[in-house]
């Protein structure tokens, strides 16, 4: 019964057989698994190989996705930015101003500054130390306006003639009356020695470079308070 159940052949020829078999299965198992390990390897190593590529592409796709939508959004907005019309920013001189300002003589001091009266005030000017209150719109020679006290809702006070503002500033104030609107053409020797940097809505003011200024003189606090 039991000898069925052995293979065929004799016990010397059984153990041959069998110290054979189990050699070369370990020989094949070893072989199974050194070869199943360098093809892990290999495939582990395509894989990463594929990795890297994919992700190399796909940072690549990205980033040209990135520019290529700043691009169109730039052209977008530089395209409506040039179609938007001129901003009407307020003024001192309106066109009708502008008109009647052809016809006013030009005065011109010893320093240099040049100006036009738009409207002539009353009472007497300002003294040196004094605090004024003006408006004020600052512009370059194409009247292109850099700076005003208009868009800022209140007047600027300063203590005329002590070195507060430009000189020119502080000169055509010194001369104006209470209520009165002056034009001044600034040289660049009494305006802006170091100049303006741009910003949105701003041109450039160079250094030394002329500037125009219409002021208005809208009160003196301190000598008003002397004359009650």
């Amino acid at each position: 019964m039991a000898s069925l159940l052995l293979p065929l052949g004799s016990a010397f020829g059984k153990g041959l057989f069998a110290n054979h078999q189990s050699i070369s299965s370990d020989r094949v198992r070893g072989l199974v698994v050194r070869c199943s390990t360098l093809d892990l390897k290999a495939e582990a190593s395509r894989a990463s190989e594929w990795r890297d590529e994919f992700n190399v592409i796909k940072r690549r796709d990205l980033m040209g996705l990135v520019f290529g939508l700043s691009g169109l959004f730039i052209d977008s907005f530089e395209s409506k930015g040039a179609g938007l019309p001129p901003e009407q920013k307020p003024r001192l001189c309106d066109d009708t101003c502008e008109k009647e300002l052809e016809n006013v003589p030009m005065v011109t001091t010893e320093s240099g500054l040049q100006y036009k009266d738009i409207k002539i005030g009353e009472g007497p000017s300002p003294p040196v130390g004094f605090q004024v209150a003006a408006n004020y719109v600052a512009m370059v020679p194409s009247g292109q306006i850099f700076d005003s006290s208009l868009e800022k809702g209140l007047p600027y006070i300063f203590r005329v003639g002590s070195g507060q503002v430009i000189k020119g500033l502080d000169e055509g104030i010194l001369s104006m009356k209470i209520g009165g609107k002056r034009r001044l053409y600034i040289p660049g020797s009494l305006a802006f020695p170091k100049g303006l940097t741009s910003a949105p809505g701003r041109p450039r003011v160079s250094a030394n470079s002329p500037v125009v200024f219409d002021v208005s003189l809208e009160y003196i606090p301190g000598l008003e308070l002397e004359e009650e």
